[in-house]
């Protein structure tokens, strides 16, 4: 796989959401889209998901008089309008070129417009996730089915901004906040002079240069996770893996909400759901074992259960359906020039292909290394949710939580074949159990 370049082009709508008049903005954006829905017949309906720790989000339906649910839902939208100040977070380019790659495969719903907070897509039938989804065999077949598939098919796309300046009015207080002394792309991707970027270790970087840095406290957690970073990158920033060059496209955020298990029409197998995947705002190139590690810690939700995550034989099991979709993609895309629009339920794998114990091995050691990593991912993210966000979440004491998972981590890498190894954590012991 090669790289490509985003050359899509969506809509912008000169409007924007505003959560003190919901109901009349989010009209507003609908009817800007789609202006005969205020003329024929039939009301506009708002169904409102539980938002997230991130971005609210709306289901918007026009109730035509004799339409069944089904045809409703065929021309619903989602409007989700983005938390306050996380364009420091996210590189909403990214989201974009992302969005437009991931429908042009047919492996999200099409986009359909930007507007000045948020962004609006087709509707996709089914049922989100809860946490304890995630652990029924149907449904993580299905998700690794399906996770396999994008590392498989997606290439590359280079779409960057240019610094952190951009972002200068997030509500961020730097520590030198003159324009000379915020980051440029050049800092932030020389943690990996050697990789396609964007890539995971830069972004985690840029987020790291973005911390505050208001007291003397945070200013030596910021130089303490800064050398944790660049000891990480020495380590697994180079490791031979799936994809071009060690990286696949990533969702990079596979909590249960971002799954959807579609109709049982749709399935391909009758014991494995058909799954579908939503929210791309974190979607960059990383190495696959960072991808399935960080959907593994998500078995644990947002409460991190770690009495739930996989085992270890639950996780080859995994890895196992995972590789046996991941080769039949590539050998469907190498050997038949599949199109990039044919469909992704005609594209899963019938049978084992190519899949060998030894390979399952060799990824599940590679997951198993980079187990610590999704909390120190998560962590630094929610140091800076903890500043910048409106949502009632408890991000400070969440960032604890991730940032100690990745000192277990260490602690438990440094420790072993030691006697010190009977002292792991929680997180640690669940995940060595057989």
């Amino acid at each position: 796989m090669g790289e490509v370049n985003s050359t899509g082009s969506l809509r912008r709508l000169s409007l924007s959401y505003n959560s003190a008049d919901s109901h009349t903005s989010a009209l507003r954006l609908v009817l800007a889209l789609f202006p005969d829905w205020e003329y024929t017949d039939g009301e506009v309906e708002f169904v409102r998901f539980k938002d997230g720790i991130t971005n609210t989000l709306f289901k918007a339906i026009k109730r035509r008089p004799g339409f069944s649910e089904e045809q409703i839902d065929e021309e619903a939208v989602l409007l989700r309008a983005y938390g306050s100040g996380t364009e420091v977070l996210i590189d909403r380019e990214r989201e974009s070129a992302s969005h437009f790659l991931l429908a042009h495969y047919k492996l999200a719903p099409p986009p359909l417009a930007r507007f000045q907070n948020g962004l609006m897509y087709r509707f996709i039938r089914g049922r989100v996730c809860q946490s304890h989804d995630l652990s029924q065999q149907p449904v993580w077949r299905g998700v690794a089915r399906r996770l396999a598939e994008w590392h498989a098919l997606l290439p590359l796309v280079s779409t960057e901004n240019t610094s952190l300046s951009d972002n200068e009015d997030d509500g961020l207080q730097f520590s030198n906040p003159s324009r000379k002394d915020v980051p440029s792309l050049q800092d932030i991707n020389a943690i990996t002079p050697f990789k396609h970027t964007p890539n995971i270790w830069t972004v985690i970087q840029k987020w790291i240069f973005a911390l505050p840095t208001r007291t003397p406290a945070e200013v030596e957690r910021k130089t303490v996770l800064q050398k944790e970073l660049k000891k990480t990158v020495i380590v697994l920033g180079d490791n031979p893996g799936l994809g071009k060059d060690g990286l696949v496209v990533g969702h990079c955020d596979l909590l249960s909400g971002n799954v959807i298990i579609q109709p049982s029409e749709t399935r391909d197998a009758p014991d494995i759901e058909t799954v579908s995947f939503i929210d791309y705002e974190y979607t960059t190139p990383c190495p696959a074992a960072f991808d399935l590690a960080n959907h593994f810690a998500e078995w644990g939700g947002f409460e991190c259960d770690y009495s739930v995550l996989p085992t270890r034989s639950t996780r080859r099991d995994f890895l196992h359906e995972y590789l046996a979709s991941y080769h039949h993609h590539l050998t469907t895309s190498d050997d038949q020039a599949i199109s990039p629009l044919t469909s992704s339920e005609d594209t899963q794998p019938a049978v084992d292909v190519g899949t060998s114990h030894a390979e399952v091995s060799q990824l599940l050691a590679e997951v198993d290394r980079f187990r610590g990593i999704p909390g120190l991912y998560w962590g630094v993210w929610a140091l800076i949710q903890a500043t910048i966000s409106q949502i009632d979440f408890p991000y400070a004491e969440y960032a604890e939580t991730r940032l100690q998972e990745y000192w277990d981590w260490r602690a438990a890498e440094a420790a072993a074949g030691t006697k010190k190894q009977s002292q792991m954590g929680e997180r640690e012991l669940r995940w060595a159990q057989e």
